[in-house]
């Protein structure tokens, strides 16, 4: 617009002072300028995109394949269109690369009326994570420069890349035990293969609860006595406070976190044991910012493509104080729930540890073990965890240690809570992280 003003400012000066040379050359330069936006806007609202992706859910190290064509719905050909593919900045940016990209997924093509132009290319993803991939981003405009248009032509699609299920061998599933046994509360359910005693007869106690040996011995009828079903399941705090998680360990501190706890969840599930999860990092698919549908439809362009990477990029922002939570549950669906939410889960800033003990403890079946997950150890971390175990809970840590200072630091503000603690530092120490008993508390 300010171009505008300008040229017609000088085409007017040279009317009045009858600058006919001046005149003819705005003239001209007015009429280019009003071809030229012509042209623009028609290029860009001709232009049509779809894109096909094979699937948006996959392992880590697996790929995705994407098959985008363009289209040109007019009868004019144009000249030139920019097809970028937009992709999460620090995904590609970070050392080393989240996401590694195969083919194009930006280039420059020219376009006969109705004739179109297709990309292949492939997204490989190294990490898991929750990620958005788009939208495509069209660019075209005049031969001479002067007025140039952008708009979003497709959806974005969200990839969800799952963390790895790390096999337990050190979980012993003959011995129906879950970790850190304890003996439930409430007798609701009695386990047949473990026999506390026996008790005189009662009328009505069924035939196979009689206890033939004791009846011979003693001439009277006598029933067997059970002790309490002890398979009461794991329920995980998963600490994933950004403060716990110091910049150089990550992203691997991080991510060993959710590995044992994706491997514990998974070790508890296929004893038909129930397991849940709570954390108090953040889910990303809560940071989805969705753009502008209403323009999108109108087909209405953008003029500024920083404008449209920032309100198509998901938020970097979130105010989340509430703690993620996966409700107990059993079998192949309790653990792909946490599956899922352990591939979308970041670190966050807003509640602490000691503040998500607090929050969790209505939450908390009073009969299944509370499995904490550490990367940092701090008096508060310990005194929430040590109140846990008086009211009740049966409590075992899990200490994220990367070397022997922390390892001893940690480990010894928890051991004078009386809490049973396992130091894991890799992925190998994960193997032993289901034995029958934790480091015993001194």
């Amino acid at each position: 617009m300010r171009s505008v003003f300008v040229v017609v400012l000088v085409l007017v000066v040279a009317v009045v002072f009858d600058l006919g040379l001046l005149a003819c050359a705005m003239l001209a330069l007015s009429g280019l300028m009003l071809v030229s936006r012509f042209l623009a806007r028609t290029w860009i609202t001709n232009l049509d995109v779809t894109r096909e992706c094979n699937r948006t859910e996959l392992e880590i190290g697996q790929s995705i394949a994407f098959v985008a064509t363009l289209r040109n719905r007019g009868r004019l050909p144009i000249a030139w269109v920019l097809i970028e593919e937009m992709l999460p900045r620090a995904a590609i940016t970070a050392r080393p690369p989240r996401i590694e990209v195969k083919g194009r997924r930006l280039a420059v093509a020219m376009l006969g009326p109705l004739g179109s132009k297709t990309l292949n290319y492939q997204l490989r993803f190294a990490m898991r994570g929750y990620y958005q991939v788009g939208p495509m981003v069209l660019e075209t405009g005049d031969l001479f420069g002067l007025h140039r248009r952008f708009r979003t032509a497709t959806d974005p699609v969200y990839v969800t890349v799952y963390p790895k299920v790390v096999p337990l061998p050190g979980y012993d599933l003959a011995s129906r035990r879950p970790i850190g046994e304890i003996k439930l509360t409430h007798r609701l359910f009695e386990d047949p293969t473990r026999i506390a005693g026996v008790r005189a007869y009662q009328p009505g106690d069924p035939l196979n609860r009689v206890h033939w040996a004791a009846t011979a011995r003693t001439g009277t009828l006598q029933s067997k006595i059970y002790d309490a079903s002890t398979i009461a399941g794991a329920t995980i705090l998963l600490d994933f406070h950004r403060d716990a998680y110091p910049a150089r360990n990550e992203p691997a501190r991080s991510e060993l976190a959710v590995t044992a706890a994706v491997a514990l969840a998974n070790a508890v599930s296929l004893m038909g044991q129930p397991v849940g999860l709570i954390t108090n990092g953040r889910d990303a698919a809560e940071r989805i910012r969705h753009r502008d549908e209403t323009a999108q439809r109108e087909g209405k362009p953008r003029a500024d493509r920083a404008t449209i990477h920032r309100r198509a990029a998901m938020r970097e922002d979130d105010d989340r104080l509430r703690p993620l939570i996966v409700p107990p549950g059993r079998g192949p669906e309790a653990f792909a729930r946490i599956h899922e939410a352990m591939a979308r889960v970041e670190l966050s800033d807003g509640l602490t540890f000691d503040r998500l003990s607090i929050e969790a403890e209505p939450r908390l079946p009073r009969d299944a073990t509370v499995v904490a997950i550490l990367a940092h150890v701090t008096p508060e971390t310990a005194l929430a965890l040590g109140r846990l175990k008086r009211q009740g809970f049966a409590v075992s840590v899990v200490l994220l240690a990367f070397d022997e200072v922390e390892r001893i630091d940690g480990a010894g503000l928890l051991i004078a809570q009386g809490l049973a603690v396992r130091a894991v530092s890799d992925e190998n120490e994960l193997h032993g992280f289901c034995e029958l008993q934790f480091v015993t508390p001194l």
